[in-house]
């Protein structure tokens, strides 16, 4: 795994080591007991070296008015689409929708329990039949760094429609059971008019409510919407993030520099939400109206520029997340804070519990 300048960065995991299996969220809180929110997750936080634990419920009572919570409003997709390549089965993961109409994309096997496993891509030309006669025909890689990604465009159907009609949520091998698209959607999540969204969910936001979200209104916590619409994962490759679509809002990046101008803090909810306000953001340290298409990977020696604090969830030892976190907090704090993770049988993954990491 490479950053975006093409470093390594450093071995990720010392101090803390593997995740156990057992350590995974295999369905969503609200499924784990009766009368159960979202919100009935753990929140472990993180103040440099110093940590305590929570209920996610608690937030409110962590924060302090004129604190700014940055959430990202994309909208999850049903990006799981089976299809055939010839008589194989295969399953497509619809990721980004480029500007001339092409999706990218990431073709994947059927394992046989409901998830899927990678495959090797290519090459251009191959075509997927796709369900309702749609056929998506594969064009060139994504990236250089590899071919797991394809540009493809699809004829016979309009995606976002192929997607309401016939795809569902991308689930990996961690999780119990397939879940509908609900479960996915954060309480911030607002459709886009041209169809686009997150293949998987900005799942840092997941455990917010309307009800908690009010409360923290209450207490006098703002909050300042922008979009990045997230693409696929794949959790086998570890890769650095791809180029992702991304908007902040005249009215967001205002109300940014207006807490940063004053007492408060300002808090990325999700690695997503970090990656768009910082791509907004000048040397200057000033927030400006942005949009369009972002490769920016935050790592410590690039550090971050209007972010305090972070909410998000646990990451495996080898994700490139964790430089980001390591560039807000320090990878004392961050290394110290996953070692109580495990010690404290915290959950990992989007179903999982949450970290915050304050200054």
């Amino acid at each position: 795994m490479t950053t975006a300048a093409g470093v390594s960065p450093p071995a990720r995991g010392q101090g803390w080591g593997k995740v156990p299996e057992e350590l995974s969220a295999r369905v969503p809180a609200e499924q784990r007991g009766p009368g159960r929110d979202r919100d009935a997750v753990r929140l472990l936080v993180s103040r440099g070296t110093e940590v305590s634990h929570h209920a996610f419920a608690e937030l409110p009572r962590l924060l302090r008015a004129g604190d700014l919570l940055v959430v990202n409003t994309s909208p999850t997709l049903a990006a799981a689409v089976d299809g055939r390549v010839g008589h194989i089965r295969v399953v497509v993961h619809f990721s980004t929708r480029g500007d001339d109409g092409r999706w990218a994309v990431e073709l994947r096997d059927p394992d046989g329990m409901g998830t899927t496993r990678a495959r090797a891509g290519g090459p251009a030309g191959l075509k997927v039949r796709l369900p309702g006669d749609a056929e998506l025909v594969l064009e060139e890689p994504l990236s250089t760094r590899g071919v797991r990604l394809w540009w493809a465009r699809v004829a016979g159907a309009a995606v976002p429609r192929l997607l309401r009609t016939h795809g569902r949520p991308i689930r990996y091998s961690y999780t119990e059971r397939d879940q509908p698209l609900s479960v996915y959607q954060t309480v911030f999540a607002l459709p886009a008019a041209d169809g686009a969204g997150s293949a998987e969910m900005p799942s840092a936001a997941r455990p917010f409510t309307a009800r908690l979200v009010a409360e923290l209104v209450s207490r006098g916590v703002q909050f300042a919407p922008v979009t990045l619409h997230t693409g696929v994962a794949s959790a086998e490759a570890h890769e650095p993030p791809y180029p992702e679509r991304f908007a902040v809002p005249e009215a967001s990046a205002r109300l940014v520099n207006a807490v940063r101008a004053g007492d408060g803090r300002v808090v990325a909810v999700g690695t997503t939400a970090v990656r768009a306000v910082e791509s907004a953001t000048g040397r200057d340290g000033v927030v400006r109206a942005a949009g369009g298409w972002t490769d920016l990977v935050v790592t410590p020696e690039r550090g971050v520029r209007v972010v305090d604090g972070l909410l998000t969830g646990l990451h495996e030892p080898e994700a490139s997340h964790l430089l980001m976190l390591e560039a807000v907090a320090g990878r004392a704090a961050v290394d110290h804070a996953y070692r109580e993770a495990l010690r404290g049988r915290y959950l990992w993954h989007e179903f999982g519990d949450v970290h915050l990491l304050l200054p």
